[in-house]
């Protein structure tokens, strides 16, 4: 039974849902079968119920200007934001596509479906659907890179560079120096960094904007939306995060 409940903690943790789909799947004879198709149910739910609670999600798949980077956060439900913040992202993506066609803006983790409070780990604020992280845009040798990020969810890979930090403990400003020659070695496309900055710094919508503070300097052009988010957060030299 504590096997059971901690494994219900750990999906819910991930998920939101998922634990109660572990908890109800135990009743059942074929547990694993039962988890899958209550989990199925739950995640089919979520997406017509969320919006009634004024949370959408940001579109998993197609060809639009705006899409996640990976089907592991729409799996984990971890694609939801508030109304007017998809609208924001997805009017920075359009007007990015238009002015560089074919890019691709991805988005990475935004929020739970459910309840204001609920914590998205391993993130401190994600957890009122007004935030939400967009992948950089990355090229390889001068050639942009459509739909691509160094890692495969689009974080934990991290820009060369000074820490404005020194070392602290506890601290989710990880550095993971292991990690990193395992990346290919695409760099931040200047062009795009530059505008999308810019774009969502004029958008009366966005109210924050984080990123590495070396990063703010060569990309955002001293935009006063933009800020450093802190030596007890993350990193931000992987991602840019918005928030109403």
């Amino acid at each position: 039974m504590a096997l059971h409940l901690a494994l219900a903690a750990v999906l819910t943790v991930l998920t939101q849902l998922g634990g109660l789909a572990w908890l109800v799947s135990r009743l059942f004879r074929r547990k694993f079968l039962a988890f899958a198709l209550l989990y199925a149910g739950l995640w089919l739910g979520a997406l017509m119920i969320a919006p009634l609670f004024g949370r959408v999600p940001i579109s998993c798949h197609g060809d639009g200007p705006l899409v996640m980077r990976s089907w592991v956060f729409c799996f984990a439900n971890r694609n939801y934001v508030a109304r007017d913040l998809r609208a924001a992202a997805g009017d920075m993506a359009a007007k990015m596509a238009k002015t560089h066609p074919g890019t691709v803006t991805l988005a990475l983790d935004g929020n739970f479906p459910f309840l204001n409070g609920f914590p998205l780990l391993p993130h401190l604020s994600h957890r009122d659907g007004r935030k939400l992280d967009l992948a950089f845009y990355y090229t390889d040798q001068g050639r942009y890179l459509p739909g691509q990020t160094r890692s495969p969810l689009g974080y934990f890979a991290f820009e060369p560079g000074e820490s404005a930090c020194p070392p602290r403990f506890p601290t989710l400003r990880w550095d993971l120096p292991w990690l990193q020659p395992l990346w290919p070695d695409y760099a931040p496309e200047p062009e795009r960094m530059r505008l999308a900055l810019r774009l969502l710094s004029c958008d009366p919508r966005i109210g924050k904007i984080f990123l590495e503070p070396r990063l703010a300097a060569k990309f955002g052009s001293g935009a006063p939306k933009i800020r450093f988010q802190g030596c007890a957060a993350a990193r931000h030299d992987d991602h840019i995060h918005i928030q109403l």
